[in-house]
């Protein structure tokens, strides 16, 4: 569905029916819900789909179609193409108006609306005073909605936001969302301080009241871990669909019509089949994550495959994937299926009972009681006896001392052990979690790029 230059734009309502009434939702997430991801989800039944965020700011500040591939690739013309990757919404991050309508200009064709990221609460986004950090900004958060709204030809504008810890705040600033010319909005029912170890569970209750109090279509986000939640938020909160994110990146099949977890190497497969197809590329970065989150369940049982992974590239993959397979078939409990439907067992949490080799939510901890360890009883053991003193203080510390013995160092703040690196590798036997081995991987990609780019002008130089 894409407009031509000179149709009528669409209005909440209106734009809500062309994109199909969707209730199923993949989230905007960074260096995930790249286009090979958004096509997997969409096969197992999402019905619209958000790119990652893209920094406005970044982004119109590069002058060719080749240097914003990076971003956006509109060369192969596969991103936003009516038979792959419709209805999208991009999404942007940005405090300046002037740049964020020149960047949504410039992929006006490529998309079915704009959003506005008002939600992101990591430091990287208060560092550049965008997402949540901007919500108490409210001249500028108008100012920015309303110059799309105003001066984008064809296509509306969206946004997408986190509550306040006071509902009617909350509702004023949904208002005034709406007042600036947002068409739809997203509500994230968690507050901006609500990350890491202190996420907690989203406020559906603010959500309902945001969507009782406004006259445009309203996508609520937050709790979503089976597919059966997707109705039971729906019902709670009257909205008009739902978003997931994580419960997606761990299940994709989360949006299907029957609660499913398909077997995690026909997953693996079918994306990296996916990636393999497209001629856009999908970043290595993105490709890691995304077999993290899908072999998540596999990953404590098999470290050795959780290092392989980790030190991995897109040539490694298949291998890995096979490996995983190959050990997966011996164990006794297999049985050779495709996916596990109408799972009735629940633990003694309420949580569903479900072999490993099936994908599945990552229940995330709420606090340093329920940390997972992904290794032998007597480390896990160790280790819990190291918490349990410091838990009032990792309770109340935005960023908490990690957790190995007499360390002065402090934790990373999405480690599961909540250790700082060297920490997290002594209790793994040299190996991180995964988090911390994803962030270690990207710095040495990172560092490697730039070796490269020195030795290629190096020999620029001395062929002058």
């Amino acid at each position: 569905m894409s407009n031509e230059s000179g149709t009528k734009k669409l209005t909440g309502w209106e734009l809500y029916e062309a994109l199909g009434r969707p209730k199923k939702i993949v989230a905007p997430m960074v260096d995930q819900s790249e286009l090979a991801w958004r096509i997997l989800s969409r096969r197992y039944g999402a019905t619209l789909a958000y790119t990652p965020m893209i920094n406005a700011k970044q982004y119109s500040q590069l002058k060719t179609d080749s240097s914003k591939k990076i971003w956006f690739d509109k060369i192969n013309n596969e991103e936003g193409a009516d038979n792959l990757d419709r209805p999208l919404i991009v999404q942007f991050a940005a405090n300046d108006p002037k740049l964020l309508l020149e960047s949504a200009k410039d992929l006006q064709g490529k998309c079915d609306a704009v959003d506005l990221n008002l939600g992101c609460p990591q430091h990287i986004a208060r560092r550049g005073r965008y997402g949540s950090w901007l919500q108490d900004e409210w001249d500028l958060i108008h100012s920015l909605i309303n110059t799309l709204h105003e001066n984008l030809q064809d296509i509306p504008v969206t946004a997408k936001f986190r509550v306040f810890d006071d509902v009617n705040r909350t509702v004023e600033y949904a208002k005034l969302l709406e007042s600036a010319g947002a068409q739809i909005l997203t509500v994230h029912g968690r507050t901006r301080e609500m990350k890491g170890h202190n996420t907690g569970l989203a406020d559906w209750e603010k959500i309902k009241a945001v969507k009782d109090a406004v006259n445009v279509p309203v996508f609520a986000n937050g709790n979503i871990l089976y597919q059966e939640d997707i109705e039971k938020c729906l019902k709670a909160t009257g909205c008009d669909g739902v978003m997931s994110a994580e419960g997606n990146l761990y299940n994709p099949a989360i949006f299907s019509e029957k609660a499913s977890h398909p077997y995690v190497v026909k997953v693996a497969k079918e994306y990296l089949d996916i990636v393999d197809s497209l001629k856009t590329e999908t970043s290595v970065s993105a490709q890691k994550a995304h077999l993290f989150k899908i072999f998540k369940p596999c990953l404590s049982k098999w470290t050795d495959l959780r290092d392989r992974l980790g030190k991995g590239q897109p040539k490694d993959w298949r291998g890995i994937v096979e490996e995983f397979e190959t050990r997966i078939k011996s164990d006794a409990e297999f049985k050779n299926e495709d996916e596990l439907s109408d799972v009735k067992d629940l633990d003694e949490q309420g949580y569903r009972t479900v072999p490993y080799f099936y994908a599945q939510p990552y229940l995330r901890p709420t606090n340093v009681d329920n940390i997972e360890v992904e290794q032998n009883i007597d480390v896990k053991q160790q280790i819990e006896n190291d918490i349990v003193p410091q838990r009032e203080h990792l309770a109340v510390k935005e960023t908490p001392v990690c957790v190995g013995e007499n360390c002065t160092a402090a934790a990373f703040q999405k480690c599961t052990r909540q250790a700082c690196l060297s920490c997290c590798r002594l209790f793994g036997k040299n190996i991180g979690c995964e988090v911390h081995e994803e962030k270690q991987n990207k710095r040495k990609e990172t560092r490697e790029i730039k070796k490269q780019n020195y030795r290629e002008r190096k020999k620029a130089r001395i062929g002058k």
